[in-house]
């Protein structure tokens, strides 16, 4: 095994990038999951809130709600996370400098679901386990090649 397989770091060789490293998907996905949480607490609960309170509202109006709660929940669950290894405000930096691409796609990729499926920002017990996996599944190659390439990840 190569240091980088290890380590989940980038390698200090002329390695090649490649799709096989086991360590390094099995980091991803612990890394992919709890941005999934994170996510998935803002983004479901923005829609239970419209759905039980407001149900006339925009569909568009709850979708963009729902990722932006998403994203910062997320945020918030990562500096919680991290705040047990480092400094409150290294750990904040840090969730704030994770991938965004990521989360984005993540929640995009919920909401997408969550429409194709539903017709609208609601939730109904069938469709959020398939909301969820398409919310871990979207941008966990990403998160594999970003840790794998250049040993980014936030845990």
């Amino acid at each position: 095994m190569s240091p980088q397989t290890k380590t989940c770091c980038p390698s200090q060789t002329a390695e090649l990038f490649h799709w096989r490293d086991k360590l390094v998907w099995k980091r991803s996905a612990v890394n992919t999951l709890w941005c999934l949480i994170g996510c998935a607490i803002g983004d479901l609960g923005t829609i239970l809130w419209f759905q039980t309170y407001s149900p006339s509202s925009p569909v568009i109006t709850v979708m963009g709600l729902a990722m932006i709660n998403g994203i910062l929940t997320s945020i918030a669950l990562e500096t919680l996370i991290l705040s047990r290894q480092m400094a409150l405000i290294i750990a904040f930096k840090t969730a704030i400098g994770m991938s965004l691409v990521s989360m984005l796609a993540m929640e995009l990729a919920m909401n997408s679901v969550d429409y194709l499926l539903v017709g609208g920002a609601r939730l109904v017990w069938w469709a959020v386990p398939l909301m969820l996996l398409a919310g871990f599944l979207t941008p966990w190659p990403y998160n594999y090649w970003r840790l794998k390439k250049y040993g980014k990840a936030c845990h």
